[in-house]
């Protein structure tokens, strides 16, 4: 697809964090206009300085509706032609800990409020694109990662049926499954199991890369990682055979991601339950 980037508006939400830095850097250098929004106003001020060309930011929490209100009306100023869905966070542990509600809505409901607000100034353009930046946990359950495997599955799902739903339309949308990457959204356990897994970590720039090349190759869907793609098609074909893979390396990931006191706590319920069913018995 022959893209003007000089022409283009796009919005690039989670800006201040690792991928969503690297994107507008990436951006910036096609002579885009960007409209760069996220939480910390601090950062954002950094990233808009350090760019070639000058750019909008929005200092907004899009998990708000007054967040998201506000980032419209910046939108309804500027003709915006490309979203770019980043924001985003996550939680490594058991998931009897894990705080649900923050990670679906940062995840998955934000993402899904913020474009269904903006399809009506995305239709007004002669071509429009959507990319929703999704995971590779997004086709593979994984242990320690259940509520984030949640959202993206979620995200992967949205993206494919309103690209289905959007067929004739002037609005494009694009799914991107990005593997491991070196952000700050991973604190020391999540890279201590990518570590001990040996699983292949990459920069944020190169998923950048990866993202400008998915829309001008006009590609629907595209997950980095020739290991991950294939991982992800044999659990959809064959998920037993990834149960018992991912079976045989559960005890380094309860290691790496499992706190103590969840360990702890987990022992203390196993006796526990073994002390109740000997009375029984």
């Amino acid at each position: 697809m022959n893209i003007q980037w000089q022409n283009q508006v796009i919005l690039v939400t989670g800006a201040s964090g690792g991928i969503g830095h690297a994107v507008a850097k990436a951006f910036d250098e096609k002579g885009v206009h960007l409209i760069l929004t996220g939480r910390n106003e601090i950062r954002l001020k950094e990233l808009q300085q350090s760019l070639k060309h000058h750019h909008t930011i929005v200092a907004a929490d899009i998990s708000h509706h007054e967040g998201r209100v506000k980032l419209i009306h910046v939108c309804e100023r500027l003709p915006v032609s490309m979203l770019i869905n980043n924001a985003g966070t996550t939680h490594v542990g058991e998931f009897t800990n894990a705080p649900i509600e923050s990670v679906v809505t940062t995840n998955l409901l934000s993402p899904m409020l913020l474009t269904q607000a903006l399809l009506p100034l995305l239709s007004q353009r002669p071509q429009a694109h959507v990319v929703n930046v999704g995971s590779a946990l997004g086709s593979i359950g994984f242990a320690a990662h259940s509520t984030y495997c949640a959202t993206k599955f979620g995200i992967k799902g949205w993206s494919e049926a309103l690209h289905r739903e959007y067929h004739n339309s002037n609005i494009r949308f694009h799914y991107l499954a990005p593997r491991a990457t070196s952000t700050k959204i991973n604190d020391e356990r999540a890279v201590a199991l990518n570590k001990a897994l040996g699983n292949q970590v990459d920069t944020p720039e190169v998923v950048a890369q990866a993202l400008i090349k998915l829309v001008e190759q006009n590609k629907t869907r595209f997950s980095i990682g020739f290991a991950e793609r294939f991982f992800a098609k044999l659990n959809a074909i064959l998920p037993t055979i990834v149960d018992n893979a991912l079976a045989k390396k559960l005890p380094i990931i309860k290691h790496h991601t499992f706190s103590k006191r969840e360990q702890s706590a987990r022992i203390d319920n196993a006796q526990n339950t073994n002390e109740l069913s000997s009375k029984l018995i």
